[in-house]
């Protein structure tokens, strides 16, 4: 039997970096006592980089990616437009010049919005209630959002930007009170890390399988088996990942290939693009750093580390672990969950 935790390929980019603060005064922090500088670099490369499993010989179906046969007499309700993040500009915070805007007039829905002008590399630390500071980097010129995942509280947010190497200065930071008027709004909008819109691909295809669905479960489980069909493990890509990597759901279903990071975005697109809550969850398998998701329904709660359908039973069902192995090994591996530790949500 293989060992799957000891499959992963890590690749730590862990290093000292400088933070200048607002004031001048400079600072050296080493990667161990500073959350945001292990996780700068070390998130996605481990998270997404682990080279856990065999591949499976499944061919993508390519321009026919949107002939898709699921079960179901198609009782579901589709959704036929996402939730879309906005910026109305109610509360704000910039930095001197302007170039950088945090708008926070939507904390309610359960997420942020940022835009950087600058071509710089950009990083945004993300602090809740709970203490956890939740690192992204931001990669574009337009509005971005953010989840606020820590609940209810409040939330210190900064921005930081690149001068050299890994030496980053305080650009903006902003303080918030948050009140959810939905506890699922964070899971319900696309993200950083899970982007889409209604013509994505993903979001396209997400509509076809749920007009062939009987309910959420029904949809859930269309969903799953039909990536379990179409996409595979990418090990080159697993040993080439680099920091700050942000998935494409798009980029996934056209390939058909795809690393855990991968399998777990598009699943997430798909069904958040439906109104289903969905926890993008990134945290240890074992001793493997890995990604998967767990999904709300109504008939059932929240169906934690992600599911697996046989017809009569839920069970586990992680999107990277089940498109490689069977579903004995799965079963060995995951056992009753216990296996899974979540560190972030997205």
């Amino acid at each position: 039997m293989t060992d799957y935790r000891n499959n992963c390929r890590f690749k730590r980019f862990i290093k000292p970096f400088f933070i200048h603060e607002s004031s001048h005064s400079k600072r050296h922090v080493h990667a161990r006592t500073l959350l945001f500088s292990i996780l700068l670099s070390l998130f996605v490369s481990q998270s997404t980089a682990c080279s856990l499993f065999p591949s499976a010989e499944n061919e993508f179906p390519g321009s026919k990616a949107l002939t898709v046969s699921a079960s179901g007499h198609g009782k579901r309700h589709t959704v036929e437009s996402i939730l879309k993040p906005q910026a109305p500009g109610a509360m704000t915070a910039a930095n001197s010049d302007g170039s950088i805007v945090l708008d926070y007039s939507n904390t309610a829905d359960g997420y942020i919005m940022i835009k950087d002008t600058h071509d710089t590399t950009t990083q945004i630390q993300i602090k809740g209630p709970d203490g956890v500071t939740y690192p992204f980097p931001l990669n574009s010129h337009d509005f971005t959002a953010f989840p606020l995942s820590h609940g209810n509280g409040h939330y210190e947010v900064s921005v930081l930007e690149q001068i050299s190497g890994n030496n980053y200065a305080v650009s903006l930071s902003q303080g918030f009170d948050v009140s959810l008027k939905d506890e699922f709004g964070p899971y319900l909008y696309p993200n950083q890390y899970v982007k889409y819109t209604d013509s994505s691909n993903a979001v396209l295809l997400g509509r076809k399988l749920s007009a062939q669905s009987d309910s959420d479960l029904s949809y859930i489980n269309n969903v799953y088996n039909y990536i379990l069909k179409h996409v595979k493990y990418d090990d080159v890509q697993a040993a080439s990942i680099q920091p700050n990597y942000i998935p494409d759901a798009d980029t996934t279903l056209r390939t058909g290939k795809g690393i855990c990071f991968d399998y777990a975005v598009l699943m997430t697109a798909m069904l958040r693009s439906q109104n289903i809550p969905t926890r993008l969850e990134v945290g240890y398998v074992g001793k493997v750093y890995h990604a998967w998701i767990s999904v709300y329904t109504k008939d059932k709660g929240w169906i934690n580390n992600t599911i697996y359908f046989d017809g009569k039973n839920w069970s586990l069902m992680d999107p990277t672990l089940a498109a490689n192995n069977s579903n004995a090994a799965i079963r060995k591996f995951t056992g009753d969950g216990s296996n899974y530790v979540v560190r972030y949500l997205y």
